[in-house]
């Protein structure tokens, strides 16, 4: 299989629905000066229409856009495995409550490796 079918999965996967973690959502991001792979935790809550709302305004969150609120817990690890499991096992409650939550973070977190190891740009899917 070619890297540009493997990509048409991996881009068809992207876009199906999947339900809210009602534990909120992580921003990843990597710290170069420290070569770091970094994740800010934010609370949120689901509302009837099942969109994540700020808990404290219960406005809506707009998935684009530059986000005014403070994290609720920064992880940050060497490697995807390192801060993988800083999230699921070490950290107390766990900041995640979904498992296709966990697997999409997981996905992401080896793709932040792979760019720390690379020089290239990281983007959160």
């Amino acid at each position: 299989m070619t890297l540009a079918a493997l990509a048409a999965i991996d881009q068809e996967l992207s876009n199906r629905f999947i339900e809210l973690d009602p534990a909120g959502y992580f921003v990843i991001y990597l710290d170069r000066n420290a070569d770091l792979i970094c994740a800010d935790h934010y609370t949120n809550t689901i509302n009837e229409a099942g969109l994540a709302t700020d808990p404290e305004t219960g406005e809506v969150l707009a998935c684009k856009g530059s986000l005014q609120r403070q994290p609720t817990q920064t992880y940050r690890g060497r490697t995807a495995k390192e801060i993988g499991i800083s999230i699921t096992e070490q950290a107390k409650p766990c900041s995640l409550t979904r498992l296709d939550h966990a697997l999409y973070l997981g996905r992401e977190f080896v793709r932040a490796e792979l760019a720390l190891l690379s020089g290239e740009d990281y983007i959160q899917d």
